[in-house]
C-alpha cells in the first residue's frame, strides 16, 4: 500500500493549479454566482478539448483518458481549493460513475463519448422531499414496459441539474429501485434552479410528469449500482473538502504573519497559534482519510465502504472548521461580503450535508462494520 503521488501526478497538480489560477481567480467565481447557468461554457469546452478532464476516468473505449480515480482526486483537491464554478462534479464524479456502475454496455457507449468531449453536461437525481439518500427514501415511479418507461415524480438537491443535458434518475419500478436516463429536452420533464446559501455549486429541483426515461443496467438492480455511485462521490468530495481546508488554513497563515495588533503580528499571540496549528493537525488527518479512501477507490478495494464512510464525515468538519475558524483569525474583515472567507465557509457547509451529513455517515459506518 503506497499512499504517494508519482512525478506525474504531482505534475497534474502543477498544471491543474495554474489552470484553475487563471481561469477561476476569486473575481471570476463571483462573477458565475450571479450568471443563471453557474459556470462558463468556455472554460468547460477547454477542459474538455484541452486537458481532457472530463474523459479522465472515461475508459478510452468510450473516448476517454483511461485514468484511475487517483487522478481524478488530484484535479479536484485543486478545484476544491480553487472553489471552481463548474458542472464537473455532477458530470465526472456522479453521472459518469454511474454509467460504469451500471455494468450496462450499451448505455456506456452511447453517452460516455458525448461526456469525454464535453458536449454531453449530466448529472444524477437521487434524494427527494424526504432529503435522504438511501433506497428508503426513493419514491419517484417508473412504469411502463422494457423499452417504454415513463417517471412520476419529483427529485430535489440535484447538483447542476437546471443546466444538464442528461439526467441519471434513480426510480422505483416494479422490480426494485433502478436507473434511468432522461433527456432534459423531453416531454414531461420540468427543471427549476434552487436558492442555495452556497451558489458556487448549483442545485435544482427535477419534476418528472410521465417523462419518457431509458432503462440503465438491469431492473430492480439500480441501488447497488446507485450505493457505489455515492460511494465514490464521497471519496471524491472528500478530496475537495481537502483541498478547500488546506487553502484556507494557508489565508490563515498569512494573515496572521502580516496582521498587526498591539505592536506585534497577531501570530505571535498564543490563542492564534493554537488555532492555527488545530487547524493544520485537521487538515493533516483530512487528507491521511482522503487518500486512503482514494487508495480503496482506485484498488476497487473490498474497503471502500467503510474507507468512504470515513473520509466523508472526517473531511467534512474538519472543512467546515477550518473555514469557520478562518473567519475568526480574520476578524471583523472576514465577515464581510468583499473578502473570500465567507465563500468558502458556505462551499463546506453544503458539502457537509451534501450526500447525507456526518452523522449519517458515521451511522452508516457503524452498520457496514457491523456494530
Amino acid at each position: 500500500m503506497h499512499f504517494g503521488f508519482s512525478d506525474e501526478q504531482e505534475e497534474l497538480r502543477v498544471s491543474m493549479r495554474r489552470f484553475l489560477e487563471d481561469k477561476s481567480p476569486e473575481s471570476e467565481v463571483r462573477r458565475l454566482m450571479e450568471t443563471a447557468e453557474g459556470y462558463d461554457p468556455a472554460v468547460w469546452r477547454q477542459m474538455a478539448e484541452q486537458l481532457g478532464l472530463l474523459g479522465l476516468i472515461v475508459p478510452e473505449a468510450h473516448g476517454g483518458m483511461g485514468y484511475g480515480y487517483v487522478e481524478l482526486i488530484v484535479v479536484l483537491e485543486e478545484m476544491g481549493r480553487a472553489l471552481l464554478c463548474s458542472p464537473y462534479f455532477s458530470t465526472v464524479v456522479l453521472a459518469t460513475n454511474l454509467l460504469l456502475a451500471s455494468g450496462d454496455e450499451t448505455a456506456c457507449a452511447d453517452y460516455l463519448p458525448g461526456i469525454a468531449a464535453g458536449t454531453t453536461i449530466a448529472t444524477v437525481a437521487v434524494a427527494e422531499g424526504s432529503g435522504r439518500w438511501d433506497g428508503a427514501g426513493i419514491l419517484t415511479e417508473a412504469s411502463g414496459r422494457p423499452g417504454s418507461w415513463t417517471l412520476s415524480g419529483e427529485k430535489l438537491y440535484v447538483t447542476d441539474g437546471h443546466v444538464a443535458d442528461l439526467v441519471l434518475v434513480a426510480a422505483r419500478a416494479p422490480a426494485g429501485v433502478s436507473v434511468f436516463a432522461v433527456d432534459s429536452s423531453a416531454d414531461g420533464f420540468g427543471a427549476e434552479p434552487l436558492t442555495t446559501m452556497d451558489m458556487t455549486r448549483r442545485q435544482a429541483r427535477l419534476t418528472f410528469s410521465g417523462a419518457p426515461a431509458r432503462l440503465v443496467g438491469p431492473e430492480g438492480g439500480g441501488w447497488e449500482a446507485v450505493s457505489r455511485m455515492l460511494d465514490l462521490a464521497a471519496v471524491a468530495l472528500a478530496a475537495e473538502q481537502v483541498g478547500g481546508a488546506q487553502k484556507v488554513l494557508e489565508m490563515s497563515v498569512a494573515y496572521a504573519k502580516l496582521r498587526v495588533q498591539f505592536g506585534k503580528p497577531i501570530g505571535s499571540f498564543q490563542a492564534i497559534k493554537h488555532k492555527c496549528a488545530d487547524m493544520l493537525l485537521q487538515v493533516e488527518s483530512a487528507k491521511s482519510a482522503a487518500y486512503y479512501a482514494c487508495w480503496a477507490a482506485a484498488e476497487d478495494s473490498d474497503e471502500l465502504p467503510v474507507a468512504a464512510c470515513l473520509a466523508k464525515s472526517y473531511c467534512s468538519e474538519a472543512y467546515f472548521n477550518a473555514a469557520a475558524e478562518n473567519i475568526q483569525i480574520h476578524g471583523g474583515i472576514g465577515f464581510t461580503w468583499e473578502h473570500p472567507a465567507h465563500l468558502y465557509f458556505k462551499r463546506a457547509k453544503s458539502s457537509e450535508v451534501l450526500f447525507g451529513d456526518p452523522a449519517h455517515y458515521r451511522e452508516l459506518l457503524a452498520t457496514r462494520i457491523g456494530m
